[in-house]
């Protein structure tokens, strides 16, 4: 079994730029790439910064091992040279970007890297890799917070992602605002409250509900979930509170017309004394579903499918194009993939009440600063040492207050224009 290395998990064509570019003495040459989307997903009005705080700490770890120089020259992906200058990579640039939790448009530059034409080109699909999960994760994860208007979420999308996509989706739902994850590498790697309840499979080991249920209190107490719609789920509330009592903390129910079924649990607990045990409904939901249930006695949400997927949007649409070498802007002018060249300077301007109502990026220049405009780009790498990485607590914060100041049509799960204009001034 292989244990891949950060180094590994990148693109042929990247080492293959990498050699030529030694061979003919422009590897050196100091470049900046960007970062940023051409569009958002269909239906989408913004995206999320996440996922930064994870590439930070990979592009620390991106070193080539002998035994991976030794499958490079082996399979011919790179020459003697190419192989001997990867043998001694270290990333020794700069990093610049938004802050994690930070919402980005079309054309925001969200992440800037700056260094020798060839330590910044092998970062390429690393850096995509990461950051167009993580911010399609975390910009489902979002809206659906806002759909939930208060109420606690559950990521529970672990069974529905590769193992670690699945740890890296826990952390981006979080950061989106998500209460709790079930996910317990999650929980030990990040510090996120995890939480679980039991699956139909531990009901349908014993010979009946209740046995299920006494079985799970007395191992757990009464501050358990009990999941009650392995059968009829009426009966499963009765039986859940008869095993519990009234003072059980939950009950999950994972199937149906979960509208109807939460009224109607509601009332039943409620005549059986148990007034203060929460619902918690589980079962395919999306922000959509969610949004729909608004009106109803829901307690906790637990989404899963939908988050760890993006809630059909499983990548950002993130690119990362060179820009800029040595101070001259370079601009590809492919149609439908144009770029703008020189490095960016990104402000988000605002109205005195705090209302976001601009996006001003500037290409080698700086924008005329005004009251109340907020400078986008923070320095991640400096000369090739992180510097100040916000916690993720930081960054869970940092987008709640982001959310509370874009205008409120910008929430709106409907399609529409991005919540704030993007503007380009051009350089002087």
């Amino acid at each position: 079994m292989y244990t891949l290395r950060p180094a590994l998990l990148t693109d042929h064509y990247e080492l293959t730029m990498v050699s030529a570019a030694l061979r003919d003495g422009t590897a050196d040459r100091r470049c900046v790439f960007e970062v940023f989307s051409r569009r958002l997903p269909a239906g989408r009005r913004y995206g999320v910064v996440a996922g930064t705080a994870r590439l930070v700490d990979l592009i620390r770890e991106f070193r080539f091992d002998p035994a991976d120089i030794e499958f490079l020259r082996r399979t011919g992906v790179v020459d003697e040279p190419g192989a001997e200058w990867l043998s001694s990579y270290r990333f020794t640039g700069e990093i610049d970007g938004y802050a994690e939790g930070e919402l980005f448009f079309p054309g925001s530059p969200i992440l800037t890297v700056s260094g020798s034409f060839a330590e910044c080109v092998v970062l390429e699909t690393l850096v995509l890799s990461v950051l167009n999960h993580d911010c399609a994760v975390a910009a489902a994860a979002a809206r659906m917070v806002t759909a939930a208007r208060g109420r606690a979420l559950i990521e529970m999308g672990s069974r529905r992602a590769h193992e670690e996509a699945a740890v890296a989706a826990a952390r981006a739902a979080y950061l989106a605002g998500f209460r709790f994850t079930s996910n317990l590498a999650a929980g030990q790697r990040y510090g996120i409250p995890t939480a679980g309840t039991a699956a139909h499979a531990f009901t349908l080991l014993h010979d009946d509900e209740r046995a299920a249920f006494a079985s799970q209190v007395a191992t757990l107490g009464k501050d358990t979930t009990l999941l009650v719609d392995t059968y009829d789920i009426s009966q499963g509330i009765r039986n859940a509170i008869e095993v519990a009592g009234p003072e059980l903390r939950a009950v999950r129910i994972d199937s149906g017309d979960l509208a109807v079924i939460a009224q109607q649990s509601r009332q039943l607990l409620d005549s059986l004394g148990a007034t203060e045990t929460k619902i918690i409904v589980s079962g395919d939901l999306d922000e959509y579903a969610i949004a729909a249930l608004a009106a109803e006695p829901v307690d906790m949400y637990g989404a899963g499918t939908a988050v760890v997927t993006g809630s059909g949007a499983p990548t950002a649409g993130l690119v990362y194009k060179l820009v800029e070498v040595e101070g001259r802007p370079v601009v590809k002018r492919s149609e439908q993939k144009a770029t703008i060249g020189g490095r960016k300077v990104a402000v988000r301007r605002h109205k005195p009440t705090g209302t976001a109502i601009e996006e001003i990026v500037v290409p080698q220049g700086v924008p005329d600063h005004r009251p109340n405009d907020r400078l986008l780009q923070r320095s991640y790498v400096v000369d090739g040492e992180p510097v100040g990485l916000p916690t993720l607590d930081e960054s869970r914060e940092h987008l709640r207050q982001c959310l509370i100041s874009i205008p409120w049509e910008g929430l709106k799960l409907s399609a529409g224009d991005p919540a704030i204009p993007v503007t380009v001034v051009p350089a002087e």
